[in-house]
């Protein structure tokens, strides 16, 4: 769960135009807008009992972004994201964090299909939904940007 104490270190990974620009409407975060962002994951989890989880790095501590589920009023499907600071970008640490996270769907709660939306251009995340076993469904349209559906459903539905 994210904690007031992670605040700074989050507003950083939401005020990076790298780590932004395939995300919501494409564009970095100013700080407001970074705490109405870790509020919604907040609230999320008190409205649907699940959310994001805030990642960090075991040895130092540091946030390193988060993963997990999310599915907002509207949203297409039960969605398995992710979200890393630029600087743990290659380390292993999404494809690590999503597998946990969709067993943890799959398992503990008991959702039959997951599904992860993901801009076109993205190929780091496309790689690692592929690498979940992800597939593309379909496309959608979020926040005026078209966006890939990869989705997987758990074995033997």
């Amino acid at each position: 769960m994210f904690r007031e104490e992670d605040f700074e270190q989050h507003a950083r990974i939401c005020a990076n135009p790298e780590v932004t620009r395939f995300l919501g409407e494409g564009r970095p975060l100013n700080r407001f807008e970074a705490w109405r962002s870790m509020a919604m994951i907040l609230g999320h989890w008190q409205l649907r009992g699940f959310g994001p989880w805030a990642v960090e790095e075991r040895a130092t501590g540091n946030l390193v972004g988060r993963i997990g589920f999310f599915q907002p009023d509207g949203w297409p499907g039960f969605e398995l994201g992710w979200v890393l600071g630029q600087e743990f970008w290659g380390k292993g640490y999404a494809s690590e964090g999503a597998r946990r996270a969709l067993d943890y769907g799959f398992t503990e709660m008991d959702r039959d299909h997951v599904i992860s939306l993901i801009h076109p251009d993205n190929t780091a995340s496309i790689k690692v939904a592929e690498r979940l076993g992800e597939q593309v469904e379909g496309q959608t349209e979020l926040f005026g940007h078209e966006v890939l559906i990869y989705g997987i459903r758990a074995t033997g539905v």
